[in-house]
């Protein structure tokens, strides 16, 4: 078992990780344990009750965080000349088409989102190898391919985020900064579980939310207490 480190002590003589907490008490601990000399990430981990092999139980959405992610996320529009002052005044990092297409198959990714139109999606799905490993393609379901790209950077400028469960039944988002309330912490996660909970595949039998947890970056995980939260 490896050697825990004077940080790693420190933080589990503050709560105890075999207990389950509320989400309120979970988002005041995750700052008292988090000691990192950046603004750590805070990360909430659901597991799920589906088999996402299956299409039909592939829980996917999209969520607006009401205090944002924290993060400056850089975004790149790929769209027609006629729709990049749109894309420029809402705020995007990138604004272009072929050429960022180019730089990309060069193996540039130096990008948070990619937004895009359904009328050039055949020039970006050639891309797929490269993006889609990295979770960058755009996509109809998550709002990054669309018509009204100014509309789409403000919404992701401003904290939307896309979640995806993984192959292990697993999704995991990040949903703020170390530095911001416990109040915030708590109320984006509350939103991430709540979008969640609508999203129940018809097909996915017994316990629809296995676990839930709360942890910061290099932080251990705390345990949520599913019962703590209500709608689920």
């Amino acid at each position: 078992m490896a050697k825990l480190t004077k940080k790693q002590k420190e933080a589990l003589s503050k709560y105890d990780a075999s207990q389950q907490y509320s989400l309120e008490e979970a988002s005041s601990i995750v700052k008292q344990i988090t000691n990192t000399k950046f603004d750590a990430s805070i990360d909430l981990d659901v597991r799920l009750g589906v088999d996402p092999r299956k299409a039909d139980q592939m829980v996917r959405g999209v969520v607006a965080l009401p205090h944002g992610t924290g993060k400056d996320v850089k975004v790149l529009v790929l769209c027609t000349p006629d729709k990049e002052a749109e894309a420029k005044e809402a705020g995007a990092d990138y604004v272009g088409l072929d050429d960022y297409i180019a730089k990309i198959e060069g193996g540039w990714t130096d990008i948070d989102v990619i937004i895009t139109m359904p009328n050039v999606m055949a020039k970006v799905g050639r891309l797929g190898r490269v993006l889609g490993p990295r979770g960058l393609m755009p996509n109809p379901k998550s709002g990054t391919v669309t018509l009204e790209v100014g509309k789409a950077v403000k919404e992701v400028k401003a904290g939307k985020i896309d979640f995806k469960v993984d192959k292990f039944g697993i999704i995991h988002a990040g949903i703020g900064k170390a530095s911001f309330t416990p109040e915030q912490i708590q109320e984006n996660a509350k939103e991430l579980i709540n979008t969640i909970s609508k999203l129940k595949p018809t097909s996915s039998k017994g316990t629809y939310f296995r676990s839930i947890h709360l942890s910061s970056t290099m932080s251990p995980g705390i345990i949520v207490d599913k019962g703590s939260i209500q709608g689920i």
